[in-house]
């Protein structure tokens, strides 16, 4: 009979030990470097930037930034230590209700939720679960105004050349989605940045404070 093992241990270097008899150092990617404010304008990699040069130590960063949310990751290995939880596969509305869970979770650590304006139309009522429970969760809304993921699908499964009326299916325009407002109505501040600089005080700001917040960063 096979022989299982639970191990409840969070050290993962004794688990290793414990298993195989041999320690395994873990590797070091690159010293700690945290990226300057950057100039320029407001778009996915200046954005990721702010939030890379203002995440605090033993952060959370529950991810569905999506197209939209890859700059972040350029500077992910040489910031401060966090954990990060990332889409499963290609589903799209897990990024607010999971950084609602993850809030609850580890009440002591900041959580901040990277989200397409797309993907957040799924999950939207979580803000006010948020709003309801005090959650330290700082929600980064991307508004292109696009379900882009979708658009790159629709090119994948070989759909030729789809007109004006299936572009139109995938378009978050008329009427255009006020995320403020929408943040609002459930009892969470909320604000909007629409250049580099007003990004960062938005969010420097999240991160000093206690609470829920929603940035709506439009690109």
């Amino acid at each position: 009979m096979a022989k299982t093992t639970v191990v409840t241990s969070s050290d993962s270097r004794a688990c290793v030990h414990n298993a195989c008899g041999v320690y395994i150092q873990p590797s070091r990617v690159g010293p700690f470097s945290k990226p300057d404010i950057p100039v320029g304008p407001l778009d996915p990699l200046t954005a990721g930037q702010v939030i890379a040069h203002y995440l605090p130590a033993g952060a959370i960063i529950s991810d569905e930034g999506a197209t939209a949310g890859g700059g972040v990751h350029r500077f992910a290995a040489n910031i401060e230590p966090h954990d990060h939880l990332a889409l499963t596969g290609g589903a799209i509305g897990q990024g607010i209700p999971v950084a609602t869970g993850a809030a609850v979770a580890s009440p002591d650590r900041k959580v901040v939720c990277l989200h397409g304006d797309g993907g957040a139309m799924y999950t939207p009522q979580a803000l006010w679960t948020q709003a309801r429970e005090s959650l330290d969760v700082t929600t980064v809304v991307f508004a292109n105004r696009s379900y882009a993921i979708l658009n790159i699908e629709l090119a994948r499964v070989g759909a030729g050349d789809p007109g004006p009326k299936a572009f139109s299916m995938l378009d978050l325009h008329n009427p255009e989605l006020d995320w403020v407002k929408l943040a609002s109505g459930m009892g969470v501040e909320a604000s909007r940045a629409t250049s580099v600089e007003e990004f960062a005080t938005q969010f420097a700001s999240a991160m000093k404070d206690h609470g829920p917040r929603l940035i709506e960063v439009v690109l």
